[in-house]
């Protein structure tokens, strides 16, 4: 009977189309740790132990804590629309196997080592996979052991993935690339950005020309022969010349004035903002309901804020900061201002009346501050490339019809919160049960990145976040902004989509902070902070984080919330930080 199922089993497979292994072969690397060490797999909390082991010398252990499940992965090369079966055996409480993008399994409790086993079929264009084991975030250490995929490697004969490109020049319409060889029999390489194929060389350099002035772009190599094709390398970033000035200092110091209310601090005239101050947004600009993308603009009334000034005078105030070089904003959203443009109406609406903000007050240009649900990704979008959800599609074309109408000198300024930036590093949307809003920022900063003035994450009010060194970082010491803003700097995999986002300029990224303890949490002290600028800015004093995006010496600078609270701590924030900006290279 079981010769017989096996055989109609494999019938069906075959006639489906599915490769079927005529031998079953463990492909992975160090299966069972044996090396007593984790060679070959990449891991966060995990290390090896000689007990307790299923089998041989050696086993992993996962240090699961409260923010960190100690997951452990490795990829390997594998071949198209090809049936496959995963192994392991695990020890703990609520551990995972599974394959990044597919199918996993788990068991609530093993008191002793116990196999956890599924099949997957690789994709018709799959090239590799990449399995995992983890814990849960909170229970105790899990130990793992004998792991085994079972199923043929990848190509035989095609040469390995070539390293990592490095930019190594850029024009106004060009820019230029090398990169470490690939091993094995070489026909040549190709650069691909994104998935089309832009340069195919024999070696091992590449310039990559006809670019727009100004434009950010992501490049990755394989190598090739008669056998076949390598996977691709990690993706290295790049930007044209050209670019329009903004009239910005070159290290500028942002900060959001409560004009439409006081929230405790106090309401701060617009003639009394300090000259420091490079960037002035306007808070909040809200919408008359979630998805109406109607937004209106109310001052803080005298009820509220008994020193208030007229609109004949704030006006007058705000022209009195342009004349003096600075830019002033009106800034959309905030915790409580939720805006969904789930339609086109209401994404006319938008564009309409936040033009109509913008022309009454003669402002310099727009913050996006979208918090809470106002974005997040449906079922099935997974490329931040090509977004298809419409809360994303219509503010994508929405700032775009903005920056169209008011021309280059517009200014367009971001400050998402962690979770929906750095955070898709991991997750992306609702993927595997997730949150839906998680990196849902991306395809936004993406779209506009050759019109973005400066994104300023919010480097506060955030959970610990995992960075490129694959350890989470936590606020309120310079190595989280170090390790955030290099993020937005070198780019990263987005998740498990296959993708890369590509980091930004230097000049575009800004550091966002509470400017005081009543502030906001994820307060950091002076000296902290002037770490993190000498870490990112000079490529100095990181305190042991290497940068994945080299340093930065165009970083635009620092953005708080806000000017009132730093108005109501006499000024700390500017009094410390504006002088050590302006001392910046």
């Amino acid at each position: 009977m079981r010769a017989r199922w096996l055989a109609v089993v494999v019938g069906v497979l075959l006639a489906a189309g599915v490769t079927v292994p005529a031998q079953a072969a463990n492909i992975l690397s160090n299966p069972g740790f044996e090396s007593g060490s984790l060679s070959g797999w990449s891991c966060s909390g995990g290390s090896v132990v000689s007990s307790p082991t299923r089998s041989g010398g050696f086993a992993l252990n996962g240090a699961v804590t409260s923010s960190d499940y100690a997951q452990c992965s490795q990829t390997v090369s594998v071949q198209p629309n090809t049936a496959y079966t995963l192994s392991g055996w695990v020890r703990g409480s609520y551990v995972y196997l599974g394959v990044t993008g597919g199918s996993s399994t788990w068991t609530p409790s093993a008191a002793g080592f116990t196999q956890l086993s599924l099949s997957f079929t690789t994709g018709a264009s799959q090239t590799s996979a990449q399995i995992y084991v983890h814990g849960w975030y909170g229970q105790p250490a899990y130990q793992a052991d004998d792991f085994s995929l079972d199923g043929p490697g990848g190509t035989p004969g095609a040469p390995t993935a070539p390293g990592t490109p490095t930019v190594t020049s850029a024009t106004n319409s060009a820019i230029s690339l090398s990169w470490p060889a690939a091993s094995g029999t070489v026909t040549g390489y190709r650069v691909y950005e994104g998935t089309s194929v832009v340069q195919t060389v024999a070696t091992t350099t590449a310039t990559v020309s006809g670019l727009p002035a100004c434009s950010s772009h992501s490049y990755s190599v394989s190598a090739y022969n008669s056998v076949g094709e390598s996977l691709r390398s990690a993706a290295a970033s790049g930007t044209t010349g050209g670019c329009t000035s903004t009239g910005l200092a070159k290290h500028a110091l942002i900060g959001y004035l409560h004009a439409s209310f006081a929230n405790g601090s106090g309401y701060v005239r617009m003639a009394d903002v300090p000259d420091q101050w490079d960037i002035i947004d306007l808070a909040f600009g809200e919408p008359t309901s979630v998805t109406s993308g109607d937004i209106r603009f109310n001052r803080c009334p005298a009820s509220e804020c008994p020193n208030v000034e007229s609109d004949a005078e704030f006006i007058a105030a705000i022209r009195a900061k342009q004349a003096a070089g600075k830019k002033v904003l009106i800034s959309i959203g905030g915790a409580n201002g939720q805006v969904q443009l789930t339609t086109t109406a209401a994404r006319d609406a938008f564009v309409s009346s936040v033009s109509a903000i913008i022309d009454r007050y003669g402002l310099d240009g727009l913050d996006i501050d979208f918090e809470g649900h106002s974005l997040y990704l449906n079922a099935g979008d997974t490329d931040f490339r090509n977004p298809t959800t419409p809360v994303i599609v219509n503010l994508i074309s929405a700032l775009k019809t903005l920056k169209a109408k008011y021309g280059s000198g517009f200014v367009l300024t971001m400050a998402p919160e962690t979770f929906f930036v750095q955070v898709g590093y991991q997750f992306y949307g609702g993927a595997g049960g997730g949150d839906n809003r998680t990196g849902s920022y991306l395809p936004v900063i993406h779209a506009l990145r050759d019109s973005l003035t400066v994104l300023h994450v919010q480097d506060y009010n955030s959970g610990p976040v995992m960075g490129l060194d694959n350890q989470y970082h936590t606020m309120g010491g310079a190595d989280f902004h170090i390790a955030m803003t290099d993020m937005v700097k070198a780019g990263f995999p987005v998740a498990n989509t296959g993708q890369t986002f590509p980091g930004l300029r230097d000049d575009q990224i800004g550091i966002g902070l509470p400017a005081a303890v009543s502030a906001g949490n994820g307060y950091t002290a002076p000296a902290a902070v002037h770490q993190a600028l000498d870490c990112l800015v000079k490529g100095q004093n990181c305190g042991g984080y290497s940068l994945r995006g080299g340093a930065s010496p165009g970083l635009r600078g620092l953005m708080t919330w806000s000017i009132n609270w730093d108005h109501y701590y006499n000024w700390e924030f500017q009094n410390n930080h504006a002088p050590y900006l302006d001392a910046l290279p």
